[in-house]
């Protein structure tokens, strides 16, 4: 059967190979298409920005959020609305145009720098967008590092986005962004060069972890300890989830007074972490688990939702009506709320249906613990080398990353209850849906647990690192007596992976399965100089370390 289309960005794509006729996620072959043309031609103007600045040029903000939002929008799971991305196409092109204008040399661009839509009919046009995908490089492993880095600049992406409209920007960011995004048209780039590029691609993902980190604690203080209600109240509600802090202090603000309740669900959950969100009464807890659960939880929590990113699964008629979007994400038949970067946006909507719905079903009660950022635990610093130093804590385990729908991910639960007690898991992203309410208990008044937050905070992970190295006065930081095991879903988790591979950590273990963009080659590459591997059982994994 011919491809109606080919996509492999994500962990659960078909077959562990690649979706082919429709996307496990739910998107379609035109939306697949319009997403694959969207990356074309936004590689098309970082060739063009990458050469203006060359010329010694500058490229405006506008430019650099388009394109930034242009990747966020096609991260797995964010946007399924095809007019929308066909109207980030229109205004990339026009952009383009202008900058190609500005430019000294037009020689020699790469054709998705000069590429435009024939005359034929917009679905022929489509039709033509799989050659100008993934597959259109034929050399597999060169294909594999390109979508790679590509994939690891969708996650570099999100990060600068969330700050972006924070109205933090680091300029040499959006630089790298561009350029490298440029130079996975460059078909003289070899394999070794690539490679680099990956390693340079983890390099600047600390740097936009840290612009993102640094744009949050500025915006809402820094995390601290918090007990989340995961029960519910007797009052109307809006659920609110993705990842994008602004979005929910907007809706707090204007929910004020009108008797309407805020709750967040999966990667919001580590909204209340943060001092500026306790002050409004009507934050009430969390509601539900992981992204993948929402057609059950969306359900029963009978009010509108509010998704402002990635995550959506394809809603259920029974609540498509109360699911909202906004930003970088998008659902046909939903209702979007505008609003640009610096805009107040308008949730009048979204609140008055809220009014006229029953209070959310509970579904769950008590408390989860969270909020054990690097600014949270270097205040616990003396009491965590203590533990370490008298053996009351023998490792730390990062199980960070992404949850997902596939049975096999039941292995991190059991991971989690099968560690010594004498462990401690550091953890951030909805990966921790997965044992963040299991009784793991506490070391010496430490939790067994320590939540740093969304994917989005995974720097405090590295910053804690750091800092233990630090603390042991240690050369290496694989000296640490800390183990990875890592699960990974969509882009994010790939910028978060090759900026530990960046910092040189290695024998990370990565699943529930590797990567399917990953040739064997890449993948030796990956095992031999970082010893990278997949997870295998619960006993044998926990024999390698332990």
């Amino acid at each position: 059967m011919e491809n109606a289309m080919f996509c492999f960005q994500c962990q659960e794509t078909a077959r562990g190979t690649g979706c082919t006729q429709i996307g496990v996620c739910g998107k379609s072959p035109a939306v697949a298409a319009a997403q694959d043309l969207l990356v074309y031609v936004t590689k098309g103007i970082a060739a063009v920005t990458t050469r203006l600045r060359a010329e010694g040029k500058s490229i405006s903000r506008e430019v650099n959020h388009l394109i930034t939002e242009n990747l966020f929008t096609t991260i797995t799971n964010a946007n399924f609305d095809e007019r929308a991305i066909h109207a980030r196409i229109t205004a990339t092109l026009k952009k383009r145009k202008e900058l190609t204008e500005q430019l000294s040399d037009k020689e020699n661009l790469p054709d998705a720098a000069i590429w435009l839509p024939s005359d034929d009919s917009e679905e022929s046009n489509i039709g033509r967008v799989i050659h100008m995908g993934v597959l259109s490089t034929k050399n597999e492993d060169v294909r594999s590092l390109r979508e790679l880095i590509t994939y690891g600049l969708k996650g570099l992406s999100a990060y600068s986005r969330h700050a972006n409209v924070l109205l933090k920007d680091n300029e040499e960011v959006d630089t790298f962004l561009q350029s490298a995004l440029a130079k996975t048209l460059d078909d003289s780039l070899n394999t070794d060069e690539l490679t680099a590029l990956v390693l340079e691609t983890g390099k600047y993902g600390v740097k936009g972890m840290a612009l993102l980190d640094q744009a949050n604690s500025n915006a809402y203080g820094n995390p601290e300890i918090t007990e989340v209600n995961i029960g519910v109240g007797n009052r109307p509600g809006i659920l609110i989830s993705g990842h994008d802090l602004r979005d929910i202090e907007m809706l707090l603000q204007q929910t004020q007074g009108t008797g309407v309740d805020v709750y967040t669900h999966s990667e919001m959950l580590p909204a209340h972490y943060y001092p500026a969100f306790k002050k409004y009464p009507n934050f009430i807890g969390n509601y539900g688990n992981a992204w993948w659960r929402q057609k059950e939880e969306f359900e029963s929590f009978r009010g509108p939702i509010l998704m402002t990113t990635n995550c959506i699964v394809p809603p259920k008629k029974s609540y498509k009506d109360r699911l909202y979007t906004t930003g970088a994400a998008g659902f046909p038949g939903c209702k979007h709320i505008p609003g640009k970067i610096g805009e107040q946006k308008d949730f009048s909507k979204i609140i008055a249906q809220a009014q006229k719905c029953p209070p959310p079903i509970e579904i769950e009660s008590g408390d989860i613990v969270g909020g054990f950022a690097h600014h949270q635990v270097f205040a616990l610093a003396d009491k965590v080398v203590d533990a370490v130093k008298s053996g009351a804590i023998r490792k730390f385990v990062v199980m960070a990353g992404c949850d997902g729908r596939m049975k096999s991910r039941k292995y991190y639960a059991d991971f989690a209850k099968a560690l010594p007690k004498d462990t401690v898991i550091l953890t951030a992203g909805c990966a921790k849906y997965r044992f963040n309410k299991l009784n793991l208990g506490d070391i010496n008044g430490i939790p067994r647990v320590l939540d740093a937050g969304q994917c989005n905070d995974s720097y405090s992970l590295i910053r804690i690192a750091l800092k233990l190295k630090e603390v042991f006065n240690l050369e290496d930081i694989n000296d640490l007596p800390i183990v990875y095991n890592i699960s990974w879903y969509e882009q994010k988790a790939v910028i978060v992976l090759l900026a530990l591979l960046y910092l040189g950590i290695r024998n990370i273990h990565l699943g529930p399965t590797l990567p399917a963009f990953l040739s064997r080659n890449v993948t030796n590459i990956l095992v031999e100089k970082f010893g990278i591997s997949g997870i295998h059982s619960v006993e044998s994994d926990l024999s390698l370390v332990f």
